[in-house]
């Protein structure tokens, strides 16, 4: 078993009780009920590569400070970069001043939900800190990579990347809390391209392992074959170019977690946090129509729907040990027996709908930014001795089997979408009976999940992700999985693209 991890020395060196000490002083001093201070270091690291040679390579720091109060029941905020007790002080009264300035047009007093108070570290479950790796060995590895799809008959040109974060946080308030955390996340990519020379006509096909909150490990073959993955891509690859278009519509649906957990991403993350249900925040995703009226009532899909949202999944890229408000990870739930039960919150839209607590659900993705409620991991759990992929297959008649994730729409209310993938599967008597084109699945959000009729079993289950969730203005970016199972739904129209888009 690997070491356990703690929190980098060089991090914990910074002055962060002084900063405390400076900042939290002055905001009581000029009235404020609530306080807090942030202090956060990111590095960020992307390399690219195209046909095996390095394209381009970033390795960027952001290290700052932030100091957000209440005061008189207005938020106020204010960020900087320098780390010093004087400036720390500077923060506080130029947070109170923009309170004051915003007191005018608040017409919701801010009060917090209660929280315990916690003095202690967290560390993300990683075993190789990828900023501990050579640059020269990690390009080496992706170029290896890349270079075996290269040599692969029909393969004429190979995408591929590596992004790497390191997130480094300590949080403190007037209540006592004071946290310190440590997360690291990584999202490698390799995409295969494929050219008629005859027609011009070209494919793609890029691998499905997805982002994950783990360390160079994952690379190298822990939470993943990328030996396999990567040596199955060019036969994929050949057969769809010769797949037939698909004839558009009415099938079942056996949808594979690779391509499940963004349609849980867009119809019931983004509709069910509670911000957006109030209509207090539209940026990017819009409101929702799983409105609170309907909350405990709203049959949002089948009996087999349920759905947890939580900061505490292994490898999770929204798993923290504590949210930017200094509340402790937790699940709960959102979805129970196929009826809408819960929202995700922060401490603020906790206490305005008399939650006697909030969820976790404060997030900011620099110190630059001000914490907004953001989406925690949101996973469709498995049928507790449910089946396998092969199995649910085998009991569907006429169908397509759906594979990857690639393009999507959803309407601005999360309510009316349509999705495609990487791969599709004719399935016929239970069987696969080869690949189809042109294939895009529509639905609105209710039909859809109520059209899901069988969930996989726990091996099914699989934590996809992505680490670009954006919201707010200014615009946020937010690393987020979802896990799921694989799982049947019936009677779903599907569309031929080529056809709907006039050609």
């Amino acid at each position: 078993m690997p070491a356990a991890r703690a929190v980098d020395e060089s991090f914990l060196a910074l002055p962060l009780s002084a900063l405390t000490d400076a900042a939290l002083t002055r905001a009581v001093d000029l009235g404020c009920e609530h306080a807090d201070i942030r202090v956060e270091r990111i590095r960020t690291q992307t390399i690219s590569l195209r046909d095996a040679r390095p394209e381009a390579f970033s390795d960027e720091e952001d290290l700052g400070l932030a100091v957000r109060v209440v005061h008189e029941g207005t938020w106020g905020f204010a960020a900087g970069v320098v780390l010093t007790a004087a400036e720390a002080v500077r923060l506080a009264e130029e947070a109170v001043t923009v309170a004051k300035v915003s007191a005018a047009v608040n017409s919701d007093r801010v009060e917090l939900a209660p929280e315990p108070t916690y003095d202690g570290s967290w560390v993300s479950a990683y075993e190789i800190d990828p900023f501990a790796v050579p640059d020269a060995e990690k390009s080496s590895l992706l170029i290896e990579l890349s270079e075996r799809l290269m040599a692969a008959d029909g393969v004429e040109h190979v995408q591929a990347g590596c992004m790497l974060v390191k997130e480094q946080k300590y949080y403190a308030d007037t209540a006592g809390t004071r946290t310190r955390q440590q997360r690291v996340r990584i999202h490698p990519e390799f995409t295969a391209l494929t050219v008629d020379r005859a027609t011009g006509q070209f494919e793609s096909m890029r691998t499905l392992a997805p982002p994950v909150g783990r360390g160079w490990e994952y690379l190298t073959g822990t939470g993943w074959d990328w030996n396999a993955e990567l040596a199955e891509i060019p036969e994929l690859l050949r057969e769809k170019t010769k797949a037939p278009s698909v004839q558009g519509g009415r099938y079942d649906l056996v949808i594979d977690p690779s391509n499940l957990f963004l349609t849980i991403h867009e119809s019931i993350g983004h509709a069910t946090e509670l911000d957006r249900a109030l209509g207090y925040e539209a940026a990017y995703a819009g409101t929702s129509f799983a409105t609170v009226d309907k909350l405990g009532s709203l049959q949002y899909g089948s009996p087999q729907m349920n759905v947890t949202g939580d900061r505490v999944a292994e490898h999770g890229l929204s798993t923290v040990g504590w949210d930017d408000e200094g509340v402790a990870g937790q699940q709960w739930d959102i979805v129970k027996d196929g009826v809408l039960v819960g929202y995700q919150v922060d401490r603020n839209m906790a206490r305005l709908r008399g939650m006697p607590r909030s969820n976790g659900c404060a997030f900011a993705d620099s110190s630059r930014h001000v914490p907004v409620q953001r989406m925690p991991n949101v996973s469709l759990q498995p049928a507790p001795g449910g089946p396998s992929t092969e199995a649910i297959i085998a009991g569907v008649e006429r169908g397509i089997y759906v594979v990857g994730d690639k393009s999507w729409s959803i309407d601005m209310q999360r309510y009316n979408f349509q999705f495609t993938g990487q791969r599709f599967y004719k399935i016929e008597g239970g069987r696969l009976a080869g690949q189809l084109r042109d294939v895009a699945y529509q639905a609105t959000t209710t039909d859809f999940w109520g059209s899901m009729s069988v969930v996989g079993g726990p091996e099914t289950y699989v934590l996809g992700g992505a680490f670009n969730c954006g919201k707010a203005q200014p615009g946020q970016v937010a690393p987020v999985s979802h896990g799921c199972p694989s799982a049947l739904f019936e009677n779903v129209t599907i569309l031929n693209t080529v056809q709907e888009a006039g050609r």
